[in-house]
């Protein structure tokens, strides 16, 4: 992407990412939730968020629909909206794992490609991929938004599943099969990978 500011200098600051993470006591990481509308990111990313409130944890859930409200308002959903919407987000996730803050993002982000550049932004083992499974079928079921129905009707285009391609991952951290575990079974899926990793300390 063409830089068009000039004349910028980066100022690195006097504490660093490692003096953030000790005051937290956590490590700075971005667990990135994709998968298709109604597969359970969003459900899955505010339990999680409550669940490490609960232990004491500071983290912070990027939403799909609530970016769009501020930051990304400006962008719809072509593939060149989408490619800049995970773009910014990206960014933003890597400033909030920076901090030290366990950041969650729930999108879509239905392009390989747009994902592995999110990765690339952070340090090794900072950047969680986890697809959030389910069968299209099993999402327009519960199409709890009526977006798939409308999809199907010709109301929306660029639907992703529906008129728009989703990429899934091919090898990401974790895979969470929402058809078959239930929301306890896949919020304890990513808090023993937290533990596994280092990320926050066992209680």
């Amino acid at each position: 992407m063409e830089i068009k500011a000039t004349n910028i200098t980066w100022h690195a600051g006097v504490i660093t990412a490692e003096d953030r993470e000790k005051l937290l006591k956590q490590k700075g990481v971005v667990i990135w939730l994709t998968g298709l509308s109604g597969a359970g990111k969003s459900t899955i990313a505010r339990e999680l968020e409550k669940r490490l409130y609960d232990m004491g944890h500071l983290s912070y859930v990027l939403d799909g629909d609530n970016i769009r409200h501020g930051l990304n308002r400006n962008l719809g959903f072509s593939p060149e909206d989408r490619k800049e919407n995970i773009r910014r987000i990206s960014e933003v996730a890597k400033l909030f794992a920076d901090a030290g803050v366990i950041t969650i993002t729930a999108f879509i982000s239905p392009y390989r490609e747009d994902r592995d550049n999110a990765r690339k932004l952070l340090p090794e083992g900072k950047f969680v991929e986890v697809y959030v499974k389910c069968p299209l079928e099993k999402c327009e079921e519960r199409d709890v938004k009526g977006l798939y129905k409308k999809a199907r009707a010709g109301e929306i285009k660029e639907f992703t599943g529906i008129s728009a391609p989703y990429e899934p991952p091919v090898n990401p951290e974790l895979v969470i099969d929402t058809d078959k575990l239930s929301l306890d079974e896949s919020v304890e899926m990513l808090l023993n990978y937290l533990n596994q990793k280092g990320i926050i300390a066992a209680n």
